[in-house]
């Protein structure tokens, strides 16, 4: 038990955050690649469309990240491994970089960056819509993901901004949601883990005061 705990904490002080960025940079780094074997003429997976592919791999990986960093604290709790929230907002940080990613990839490709094409697309497609709106509220978030910020909102202030997280995701799962043609696994599956996520913050801010307390004696 000494050996796990002195591993856990070597791990946590010199390998946590350079790991965490290693894994958070995979995706892109594989996309990349995909791209790099296309235009050298060689087999790759994007497919027969690979600009769609790319911008819907970008915004499933932006959800799929999103729901991790919301996973970090319900996994603190269970595991009672506090340095895992070192890297909570590098998570989300890294969220919010592919999601604007995933924007442009469909803003420059498909629309090739025709802001009256972007508006008629929010307008009139629901899941462009919630889209928007998720990547709208990122934005303070991402912008304000850095010590500076925390110390001159004050972290009362920064803790109320930083609630927006829910409400976003719920859009974010709604937009992949509206996005998938049919009643796909995918989405179904986003939802019952950000579901899951919401209703441990429920039961943790709220089942303390439903358990009666012990009579004193």
């Amino acid at each position: 038990m000494t050996q796990r705990s002195a591993f856990l904490r070597s791990f946590a002080r010199h390998w946590l955050k350079p790991v965490t960025l290693f894994l958070l940079v995979l995706p892109f780094a594989w996309i990349a690649s995909q791209w790099a074997l296309l235009f050298a003429g060689m087999e790759h997976d994007l497919g027969f469309e690979p600009v769609a592919a790319t911008h819907h791999f970008l915004g499933q990986t932006a959800l799929r990240i999103l729901l991790i960093s919301l996973a970090v604290t319900p996994f603190r709790d269970i595991t009672r491994w506090a340095p895992i929230l070192q890297v909570r907002r590098r998570i989300g940080l890294a969220a919010f970089w592919y999601a604007l990613m995933h924007l442009f990839a469909y803003f420059g490709a498909d629309l090739f960056f025709s802001l009256p094409a972007l508006w008629e697309d929010i307008v009139e497609r629901t899941y462009i819509t919630f889209g928007m709106a998720a990547l709208i509220l990122l934005v303070p978030l991402a912008v304000t993901s850095f010590n500076s910020m925390i110390r001159r909102l004050g972290a009362q202030r920064w803790k109320r901004l930083h609630m927006l997280v829910y409400p976003l995701a719920i859009l974010a799962v709604t937009h992949h949601f509206f996005a998938e043609k049919g009643l796909q696994p995918g989405p179904l599956i986003h939802a019952g883990i950000l579901a899951l996520l919401l209703g441990w913050r429920i039961w943790r801010h709220w089942g303390h005061k439903l358990v009666p307390r012990k009579p004193r004696i």
